[in-house]
């Protein structure tokens, strides 16, 4: 493939003026030198959502970032890599990442992060690995990658176009983002709930007439009223009282959930996999009974179901997705009991207040939700599909016959 490229292929080893492994370091700290492993080195840029820290006196000079700096993953995930920028110049180097000086007279390090994260670059990481159980590349099978070296000016037009698809795919991702966070908050509106600023008390005090069979602090604190009782422009009904069932579903071995079958089988997290036979056959609601709490599915078909959910059906003049739109926006951690694994009693579950407007009134909350996370979904693939076309462009003018 490279062959067909009218520009020199120079070695990576030719490119590089230092190379270093990261550090070893296990215990983390609430402050101190952000420690960067790889799973911190994401597909299109550094990962910010889980960052640690570590408390050391000072960064290991052989380690120590510079403008120069480019991180490529070692073990664990290939191919990942990075420019070093502003964000993580102060910080500390898993040693399964490699800290590369790079010779800035040859090449841009824009350039051979786009390089590196095309099919031209990805496809050299895989096949330099060492083939154990969990991948690595040494450091002579790194300096034997081949890199296609144009002149700078086409370096700089192909850190052009990467620049302009990774900005335009950040707005869609920001936008569909913006969608998805607004869901809540529209559901709680068309239901009329207002949520109240409540004081956070450390101290309070609870008559015993007003305990509900719980005394933990957390179940009985006063800003809870308010999820205990959703204050809603519509009457309320129990869960219990707008199902025609509540079932959980079956244990089955793990070995026989891995099976290639016919119909899915949901856990407290989706769908892990699938089974043979089933043991529903309708419109339903999954919800996570214990260990994943909070998530929620309708299904329509057969299906298997794990026994950490409970499966619902519900009466007709109730829309099962409006019902979902409303659990997913409301907070019930408080019915949650136990330490370890938490679980969602089925008399707590039963309990929750759900606000019940009439049944046009649930369709549109429910068609409106829906919209809005498809719209998302097609966002985030028109910004996929977007960072993909820039990659395949980059291949086309690297890789076009002289």
């Amino acid at each position: 493939m490279l062959s067909a490229s009218q520009y020199p292929l120079v070695r990576f080893a030719n490119l590089i003026t230092d190379l270093k492994n990261g550090v070893e370091i296990r215990t983390y700290a609430e402050d101190g030198y952000r420690y960067l492993r790889v799973s911190d080195l994401g597909q299109h840029g550094i990962e910010n959502h889980n960052p640690r820290y570590v408390n050391v006196e000072e960064i290991p000079k052989k380690i120590k970032l510079t403008d120069n700096s480019f991180l490529v993953s070692r073990s664990g995930s290939l191919g990942l890599v990075s420019v070093v920028g502003n964000e993580i110049r102060d910080a500390i180097l898993s040693s399964h990442i490699f800290k590369i000086d790079l010779d800035t007279n040859q090449v841009r390090p824009q350039y051979l992060e786009a390089v590196l994260r095309s099919q031209i670059g990805q496809v050299q990481f895989f096949r330099n690995n060492n083939g154990a159980v969990i991948p690595e590349i040494s450091q002579s099978a790194l300096k034997s990658i081949l890199v296609v070296l144009p002149p700078p000016g086409i370096q700089n037009h192909i850190v052009t176009i990467m620049q302009s698809a990774y900005a335009q795919k950040a707005r869609k991702e920001q936008e569909a983002d913006a969608l998805l966070k607004s869901i809540d908050g529209y559901v709680l509106a068309e239901l009329g709930i207002e949520m109240p600023t409540v004081e956070e008390k450390r101290c309070f005090v609870v008559r015993a007439a007003q305990l509900e069979g719980r005394i933990d602090p957390e179940y009985n604190h006063p800003k809870l009223e308010v999820y205990k009782e959703p204050k809603a422009a519509f009457s309320c009904k129990p869960i219990k009282e707008l199902s025609t069932e509540i079932t959980t579903g079956s244990g089955v071995r793990q070995d026989l959930r891995a099976k290639d079958g016919k119909y899915p089988y949901y856990g407290a997290n989706g769908i892990i996999g699938s089974m043979d036979a089933y043991n529903y056959d309708g419109r339903y609601l999954v919800v996570g009974k214990d260990g994943s709490i909070g998530n929620h599915y309708v299904v329509d078909g057969k299906i298997w179901s794990s026994e950490h959910t409970w499966v619902v059906a519900f009466r007709e003049d109730v829309d099962l997705d409006y019902v979902k739109a409303f659990l997913d926006a409301w907070d019930y951690k408080y019915l949650i009991t136990g330490g370890v694994v938490p679980g969602l009693p089925r008399k707590a579950f039963e309990s929750i207040l759900v606000p019940f407007p009439p049944f046009n009134v649930q369709e549109n909350i429910a068609h409106e939700v829906m919209s809005r996370k498809s719209e998302a979904i097609r966002l985030k693939q028109e910004a996929d599909a977007l960072l993909e076309a820039a990659k395949e462009q980059v291949e086309r003018i690297l890789l076009q016959a002289g």
